[in-house]
């Protein structure tokens, strides 16, 4: 499957195969693809928990208002983010670039996230969501299907993988086999009303 083809076909699926296991190859050459996803300053600073214990699942999908997707997916994805991955020992992000590039990036980072506190969270939040594209279109390449999942109380959630003070959860993924296909598209608008060159239209 080419990439265009995946864009075309990926649709969020919510009805799952809950027979159906995928193998620990499987699941490390799809993460091993998610974490070569872009992020602001090279922080890497997503951090990814697969829901594997069933009792946890239960509580998850308690917390997600009974979404059977939750205990029904092949693996359940808990996409979270370091908020402050820009202050712990940031070298490592550019151990392999040149000198020169290091002295410059280091300093970068520090100046840009001190005291930056939104700046902290919405760099998580985009780098996360890069992360979930790439994890969803690498999903489809792999013949499995997938849905983004924000439905769920954040707070419990938290509570139920440990998460730490320091790091956000962002949303969570299913995937698995499909039991049934998704619907047509519900409403698609057309390309005009969304892509523009330059500026905004003017209001009518």
């Amino acid at each position: 499957m080419n990439v265009k083809e995946a864009i075309v076909s990926r649709r969020s699926v919510k009805h799952y195969d809950p027979e159906h296991q995928m193998s620990a190859a499987e699941v490390t050459e799809l993460m091993e693809h998610a974490i070569l996803s872009p992020t602001a300053f090279n922080l890497q600073h997503w951090r990814f928990v697969h829901v594997v214990d069933k009792n946890k699942r239960e509580q998850i999908q308690k917390a997600s208002w009974g979404q059977s997707q939750v205990t029904e997916a092949s693996m359940l994805l808990v996409l979270c983010a370091d908020l402050n991955a820009w202050e712990k020992n940031p070298r490592r992000y550019w151990q392999n670039a040149p000198e020169a590039v290091q002295d410059f990036m280091l300093p970068a980072i520090e100046g840009y996230y001190t005291n930056h506190h939104q700046g902290m969270r919405d760099e998580c939040f985009r780098s996360s969501s890069l992360a979930a594209m790439t994890i969803m279109l690498m999903a489809k390449e792999m013949g499995y299907d997938s849905c983004p999942m924000d439905g769920f109380d954040f707070d419990e959630v938290a509570r139920i993988i440990e998460l730490p003070h320091d790091h956000i959860i962002t949303m969570m993924i299913t995937i698995g086999k499909p039991l049934q296909s998704a619907r047509p598209r519900a409403g698609q608008l057309p390309l005009e009303e969304v892509f523009f060159t330059d500026q905004f239209p003017k209001a009518n």
